[in-house]
């Protein structure tokens, strides 16, 4: 970070605890390559001429003031330091994790050091993976101590990354034929019929060998047909919506379909709520529960334990924080991974919990959390396309929790496969998906910093 040692300086500051002997280490090896080092300790105080006149003459600042065990806010000399750097704008390098952020959560309470990069030892830490903590930690090294990751948590408290090697990519049978990975998405309403057609084309990118649309009425079916997504018409309402009915004539023929994808574009009508509980709860086949889909599932979530209870494949819910809220009658909080855990557990589902820093759940405690996700993501369509993503995996063959998995990974690098930063459209994420998954099933991640 400093470019050299000649005529460099540094500025260390300590505090009590592993966090600020690490600092006192630095501090020592760095004067012994001849950069000058003004160390401060909080525990002696930190005078403000002192901490002004380190700051306008340092290259660079360490920051070792408190670690991962740091939980509310910082205060006193500490709380001055963070505003002086941030004040300041020198490049800062953090121990661990940025001080002032939560290492379980990622959370900041008031001020909060910003770091340029972070030295991470063993393992990441959850604040470092979760907003805002992941915005404040810059880029992240993780480094060996000798201290094996494995041994940090045990059973269902454990914590793993998504890594390229975790995903699971099935692959055509050589004696496959188009119905043997054939996938229904059931969605549309008046206005939103172009939900389902984007969660469609993602599930045949991503291993469905036979995609039908399921929509409200023969006139959406016909404006949803000619492409190679094949148009199916569900009994509707007189105002467009999805009727009660539609359950029956879904699971009348759900004995050719590997998975159902519910949810894109349905709308909220009562008769459409009525339908959706009832695939959800008799549905043989594995299920991806989306946007409206997981509305309906709000006013009686019991429908997935009647669902596991007769011996069918755990759902697969994919909420944004509202959506959960509805499901879970209370908001994700700031522990993510807890919130994600607790509702798996409780509606005895895999929860694929959307938004920075994507978390995958499963009921007996297992947790991924996802790193590719972006900003760019945050676009009308884009959470169509993630279901059609997951439905095709599961189309393919993969297990329930794998393709949810699976699936916000490769969802979250084709956003960065098309190349369109923050101006990426849903549509997008439709044409980056082969070559994101042609470049995944090299084993490695060709797009990975």
């Amino acid at each position: 970070m400093l470019g050299g040692t000649y005529g460099r300086r540094v500025v260390v500051v300590c505090g009590r605890g592993n966090n600020g002997a690490d600092g006192v280490v630095a501090a020592r090896h760095l004067r012994t390559r001849g950069i000058g080092v003004d160390e401060l300790v909080l525990a002696e105080g930190v005078a403000s001429s002192a901490l002004r006149r380190a700051l306008a003459r340092a290259d660079l600042a360490i920051d070792g003031m408190f670690g991962t065990g740091f939980r509310g806010e910082l205060e006193g000399d500490a709380a001055i330091v963070a505003a002086a750097l941030a004040e300041a704008g020198i490049p800062t390098l953090a121990i661990d994790i940025p001080s002032g952020v939560d290492g379980t959560t990622g959370e900041v309470r008031g001020v909060a050091i910003r770091a340029h990069e972070t030295v991470c030892f063993a393992a990441l830490k959850p604040g470092l993976l979760f907003e805002p903590g992941r915005g404040h930690a810059g880029r992240v090294h993780v480094v060996d101590i000798g201290v094996h990751p494995s041994g940090i948590g045990t059973g269902s408290s454990q914590l793993h990354v998504l890594e390229v090697s975790d995903l699971h990519l099935p692959r055509r049978a050589p004696d496959g034929h188009k119905w043997s990975a054939g996938a229904l998405v059931v969605g549309g309403s008046t206005g939103m019929a172009g939900a389902p057609l984007l969660a469609g084309h993602a599930a045949a990118r991503c291993g469905a060998g036979m995609v039908v649309c399921g929509v409200p009425g023969a006139d959406a079916a016909a404006r949803a047909s000619g492409s190679e997504l094949v148009s199916r018409a569900l009994p509707a309402t007189p105002e467009g919506n999805l009727d009660a009915g539609a359950a029956d004539a879904v699971l009348a023929g759900i004995e050719r379909f590997r998975v159902v994808a519910i949810g894109p574009g349905l709308g909220r009508d009562a008769s459409t709520q009525a339908a959706v509980r009832r695939l959800a709860a008799e549905c043989p086949v594995p299920i991806v529960i989306d946007a409206d889909g997981l509305n309906a599932l709000a006013a009686e979530p019991e429908v997935l334990r009647r669902r596991r209870a007769a011996g069918l494949s755990p759902a697969i819910l994919t909420p944004h924080a509202g959506e959960y809220a509805r499901l879970a009658c209370h908001a994700i909080g700031s522990d993510r991974v807890a919130a994600a855990r607790d509702l798996a557990a409780r509606l005895d589902a895999i929860v694929l919990l959307k938004g920075p820093g994507t978390v995958v759940a499963a009921p007996d405690g297992r947790a991924v959390v996802n790193r590719t996700d972006g900003s760019a993501l945050a676009t009308a369509g884009t959470g169509d396309v993630l279901t059609g993503v997951v439905a095709g995996l599961l189309a393919a063959g993969a297990a329930p929790f794998h393709a949810a998995a699976t699936g916000v990974y490769v969802h979250g690098r084709a956003a960065t496969v098309a190349g369109t930063g923050d101006d990426l459209v849903a549509t997008d994420l439709i044409g980056a998906l082969h070559p994101t998954l042609d470049g995944l099933r090299s084993g490695r991640d060709p797009w990975e910093e």
